[in-house]
């Protein structure tokens, strides 16, 4: 019995999710044998093991795996050259100890298989001392008598087809234990691999609901992003084709992190959606119904903080509600600022809830930003925050670029001041054409 010399030979049963510590097993225990076929048949038809591999190299050699039935050990059958040392070591009583839930049962379904065993199982226990603590010897008075902790069990040895012998043991308390610790860890393993699993596919699922397609404009060019601190996130930004030359422009936040605020991101962009037909004429009527369906279908803490904008590619005038998000930003073309307050407050924490819309002219050369908190609000290593500030001169100063580039420049900017993304980045920026001309 020895280590398998097999080092090319990966373990298949490593998982394939990437880890932040490199993964570590036991790959197999050689076990050397005179006739690789016939002790391949003796440990699957009389043991019941099952095949793991069977692969022939180009140098001839042949590399022969079986497993347990629940595949958490592997032999390799190695059949040595006879004038080798290991073939000297054929026939000899192995370490290898296999440990089953109930030996007599294991035992007279072996036996009755042709399985040679050197004696009925029987129950060994071996008694140990537990070390006492020297503190206070000599003053103290003697403790009654603990019973002495007891290590055993079923016990027995079985033999292969060329000898090599093997323990079967069955579970006492600390083989009991020990097996309890190791199942809770496989099922946690297998639980952090499923969660993962789970929340990758939320990923894509939640790629899919941001816009995928912008409807085009003929005096506004405009492009938005989302980075999410986490695999899935609570903020939302939409591109909504209103009809009749309108564009609808949608920013918000969920409250919460994580799936929770996933799961209501999308139910309150399947509301918008479904709905948005209404908001060419009423969007007070449109935001006052999906105020009603978030109150009645979410918990009592659960709201919306969200920026709605229509956008009239012909009259080029924006109307908005604000509802209790952070103030768009309107920067002029001749420098000046106009900050787009709250017209109203959050959605979904009020049955009674009514708005008010604001209304602006929008000339050529005019920028609007929309953002979420995950801006602002990024702290630096020095407890310093982003701030409002800073994205108006990022505005500022990426000004020249096609809204594309300015999303992506103020969204490095941000990265690079805050390493550490603790909350979604959302940012929409919209740029009117100057007299129809592109901004490219």
């Amino acid at each position: 019995m020895a280590g398998s010399p097999l080092t090319d030979v990966w373990d298949s049963s490593a998982p394939a999710a990437p880890r932040q510590d490199p993964y570590l097993r036991m790959h197999s225990v050689t076990i050397f044998v005179r006739d690789q076929d016939r002790s391949l048949r003796f440990y699957i038809d009389q043991l019941g093991f099952t095949l793991v591999g069977d692969v022939r190299f180009q140098t001839g050699r042949r590399w022969v795996a079986v497993s347990p039935p629940d595949g958490t050990a592997i032999l390799t059958l190695v059949a040595p050259a006879p004038e080798s040392r290991e073939y000297k070591l054929i026939g000899r009583p192995t370490q290898v100890v296999f440990v089953t839930e109930d030996v007599l049962a294991k035992f007279q379904e072996w036996r009755k298989r042709g399985v040679r065993f050197s004696s009925t199982p029987r129950l060994r226990r071996i008694k140990y001392e537990r070390r006492q603590s020297g503190k206070g010897e000599g003053n103290a008075s003697p403790s009654p008598r603990q019973p002495e902790p007891v290590w055993g069990g079923v016990f027995t040895r079985f033999q292969d087809l060329d000898g090599n012998s093997f323990a079967l043991a069955g579970f006492d308390e600390l083989t009991r234990e020990v097996e309890a610790q190791r199942r809770a860890a496989a099922a946690k393993q297998e639980a952090e691999r499923l969660a993962a699993q789970e929340l990758e596919i939320a990923k894509r699922v939640q790629a899919g609901l941001f816009p995928q397609k912008l409807p085009p404009m003929r005096t506004l060019e405009y492009a938005g992003t989302c980075i999410q601190a986490r695999q899935v996130g609570g903020d939302y930004y939409d591109f909504l084709d209103l009809g009749q030359e309108r564009l609808g422009l949608l920013i918000g936040d969920i409250s919460g992190k994580g799936i929770a605020a996933a799961i209501l991101m999308a139910s309150l962009q399947a509301n918008l959606r479904s709905q948005c037909a209404i908001a060419l004429d009423q969007p007070e009527r449109l935001l006052c119904s999906v105020n009603q369906l978030f109150y009645e279908n979410t918990t009592e803490s659960a709201y919306a903080t969200l920026f709605f904008a229509e956008y009239d590619d012909h009259a080029q005038r924006l109307r908005y509600v604000n509802c209790g998000h952070l103030c768009a930003l309107l920067l002029r073309a001749d420098g000046a600022l106009e900050k787009l307050e709250s017209t109203t407050t959050v959605l979904g924490l009020f049955k009674d809830w009514d708005c008010s819309v604001g209304e602006r002219r929008i000339f050529g050369g005019d920028t609007l930003a929309f953002y979420t908190d995950g801006i602002t609000e990024s702290f630096s290593d020095a407890e310093e925050e982003f701030g409002e500030r800073r994205l108006i001169d990022a505005l500022r100063r990426h000004g020249h670029q096609p809204p594309g580039g300015v999303v992506d420049s103020i969204v490095r900017e941000v990265q690079q001041f805050s390493p550490h993304q603790n909350d979604d980045i959302t940012l929409i920026v919209a740029k009117c054409r100057d007299e129809g001309r592109s901004l490219q």
